[in-house]
Formats: structure tokens, C-alpha cells, sequence
């Protein structure tokens, strides 16, 4: 059957709607969890933390979705990244998944219970369901960037020669820094935003002036180090972008110190992303100083599409280059699912992915407001 998309297109297409998921995670559940990672410094008290969860509380659910249509999307597009990704990182993953777990606990059980000591146990529940997820996937990032430890063996057995350990180096741990704190001061844009003027939105305003300035300073050395700390791949020869996907067939992998930029020197506009990621920072900065709540979350939204979207086209078209045997490494061009099955899920995410973003959009407008602390003795569906 003769399909009205060619393969390559749609190779390109998914890639770019898969960024365009992650980022949607990044910027909605990525406030979650930077509120929920700030919550036990910006609230000191019962009625204080109740305020900050609810700036939440009525969508937190919701923009997991994100989450799941991003994941989803990734391994269903690229199946050989699922096999190999599944395969070496799942004791990280096990650690991602037990605090994803924790949050929507600690949401649910935290007020069940008058008890100090219960609700101070959840609200330490919601920081390391925040925190650590954001933590490792920068970690992730930073390792993806690098080059991951596995192997394909000629029947496309994946073999991982790693550690668990060994995925704490120090340029992976940057980037988990950098993703704790752009998401942090993505958290706090957000609280300035949707709580009420007051002692917690001032402290917001401190933790995101640190965040901001060191999502700033660790942009910046990730881009030194990618520049000159020999971190690299490139396609050597002729890639057949319509070919059949087996990793091991067609143009190999070769590793090549400082090649994450070369796209960037191809395709000027691609500069949009890193000035963006710094350029949105600054302006949170400025809008945290000034009180000028609305640039401040502006800002923060903006540097976050800017520095997830830098490593997308940075990397492009590899999706997870392998370190030990760079022939191995999986691009957009050798480890999709068939043509027929890229189009197929086209169809269902034209028609699908619309309908979230309208009922997302008329959540967000119907359940708009800031959280106070007056709001807790009067409405009793507040967390």
C-alpha cells in the first residue's frame, strides 16, 4: 500500500512530535514537581504547605499525561530504544518510578491525618517525588549525551556494560543539577504566579533567583564541556534515511569529540534553542526581582523549551549513541517501527492530541485563581 507520507518524513515527524511531548511534560508536570521540591523551604507551616500544594492540587494529575504520551510515543516510535533503554537503565528507572509512586501518595494521604509529624512525613514525601525524578532525568540526559554503555551483538541482542553507578559521572550529575534547577525555578515561577502575595511567595522568589542564576552557570559549563570535553557523535557517510531500521545496517556511528554542535553550524536557526534557554532565564530573573509575576513564569517556561529542545537538536538524529561500540548507536533513521505503523499512530495523534490540548487549556481557564489560605477553611476539596 502506498502511503501519502514517505518514511523518512515520518521519522522526522515523530522525532519532533516526541520532543514536542517531552517538552509538554517538562513544562506542565515540570512545575509540579518544582513546586513539590521547594515546598518544604517556601512554607513553614501547616496552612502555608496546604496553599502551596494546591497551587497544584486541581492539575497535577492531569499534566502527568504528558509523562505518559512522551514515554509512550518514544517507545512505540523507536522500539529499540525501549529494548536497550529498558534493559540497562532499569535500576534507575525502578528509582524514578518508586518516587512517581510517593507523590500522588503523599498528595492523597498527606491531610488525612491532623497528626504534625504525618503531614511533615508526606510533605517530605512530595519533595523527594519532585526532586528526584527531575534529578535523574538529567542524569539521563547526561548520559544519553555521552554515549550509553551497550552493545548489539548480529542478531540485535542488546548487551549493557554499565553500572548503576557508573551512571553518576560527573558531567551526567551537571546535568541533573541543571534540570533540578531549571525546573525549580520553573516551580517557582509558578508559585509567585498562583499563591497568594505573602511570605511564601517571597521566599519563592529567593530559591528561584538562586535557581535561576545557577540554571544559568550550569547551562553554560554543560555547553563548555560538550564543546571541549570530547563528548560527541557523528553519522560517518551516507545515512539512508528510508532504509529499514536495523541499527547495524547502513552508515555507521563514529565517535567525534565537539560533534553535538555541528548542527548548529549546518542550521543556523537551530541557535534559537541555547539563546532561548538562557535568554528565558534571564527574564525570570528580571521578573522575580521586579515582581513582575507573569515574566517571571514566562521566563522560566521559556528557558525550559530552550534548554530540553538545545539537547533534542543537538543530538539529531541520534537518539541514544552508544559509548562502547558507536556502530551500535540508534538514530531516528535505523531504530523506528515500520512505515505503516509510524503513519497509523500519525492519524491517532492528529486526531487525539488536539483534543487534550483544548480540554487541558479548559481546565486550566475554569480552575484558574490563586491558592490562599483563607480558601482552606471554606472549600472542602482542597488538599
Amino acid at each position: 500500500m502506498e502511503l501519502p507520507i514517505d518514511y523518512a518524513t515520518l521519522r522526522v515527524l515523530w522525532w519532533a512530535l516526541v520532543g514536542i511531548l517531552l517538552i509538554g511534560f517538562a513544562l506542565t508536570d515540570g512545575f509540579d514537581m518544582g513546586v513539590g521540591a521547594l515546598l518544604p523551604f517556601v512554607a513553614k507551616d501547616d496552612a502555608e504547605r496546604r496553599m502551596v500544594i494546591n497551587t497544584v492540587g486541581p492539575t497535577w494529575e492531569g499534566n502527568q499525561v504528558w509523562f505518559i504520551l512522551g514515554g509512550g510515543a518514544l517507545f512505540a516510535a523507536w522500539p529499540f530504544v525501549y529494548a536497550v533503554s529498558f534493559s540497562g537503565f532499569y535500576l534507575a528507572m525502578f528509582v524514578v518510578l518508586g518516587a512517581m509512586i510517593l507523590r500522588p501518595v503523599s498528595f492523597k494521604y498527606r491531610s488525612k491525618r491532623p497528626n504534625p509529624r504525618w503531614r511533615s512525613f508526606w510533605d517530605w514525601g512530595l519533595f523527594v517525588g519532585g526532586f528526584v525524578p527531575v534529578l535523574c532525568f538529567g542524569v539521563a540526559l547526561g548520559n544519553v549525551l555521552q554515549g550509553a554503555p551497550f552493545r548489539l551483538d548480529n542478531d540485535l541482542r542488546a548487551f549493557y556494560d554499565g553500572s548503576f553507578i557508573g551512571l553518576f559521572s560527573p558531567f551526567a550529575l551537571l546535568c541533573g543539577l541543571l534540570s533540578v534547577s531549571m525546573l525549580v525555578l520553573h516551580g517557582a515561577g509558578w508559585i509567585v504566579v498562583k499563591a497568594e502575595e505573602g511570605p511564601v511567595t517571597e521566599r519563592a522568589r529567593r530559591f528561584g533567583e538562586i535557581a535561576g542564576l545557577a540554571s544559568i552557570v550550569l547551562f553554560a559549563a554543560g555547553g563548555f564541556w560538550v564543546a571541549f570535553g570530547g563528548l560527541g557523535f557523528r553519522i560517518e557517510g551516507l545515512a539512508d534515511a528510508a532504509g529499514p531500521s536495523n541499527p547495524l545496517r547502513g552508515a555507521a556511528a563514529v565517535r567525534a569529540p565537539g560533534a553535538w554542535l555541528d548542527n548548529y553550524g549546518r542550521h543556523g536557526w537551530m541557535m534559537i534553542a541555547p539563546i532561548l534557554g538562557f535568554a528565558g532565564a534571564a527574564l525570570a530573573l528580571a521578573g522575580l526581582q521586579f515582581r513582575k509575576d507573569w515574566m517571571a513564569f514566562t521566563g522560566s517556561s521559556a528557558s525550559t523549551v530552550g534548554i530540553v529542545a538545545t539537547v533534542g537538536l543537538s543530538m539529531f538524529p541520534f537518539i541514544l549513541p552508544s559509548s562502547v561500540d558507536p556502530r551500535s548507536s540508534l538514530t531516528v533513521w535505523n531504530a523506528s517501527s515500520t512505515h505503516l505503523t509510524l503513519f497509523v499512530m500519525l492519524l491517532v495523534t492528529a486526531f487525539f492530541l488536539p483534543l487534550i490540548l483544548l480540554y487541558t487549556s479548559w481546565v486550566y481557564k475554569v480552575l484558574w485563581g490563586r491558592s490562599t489560605t483563607g480558601a482552606l477553611t471554606t472549600n472542602p476539596d482542597l488538599y
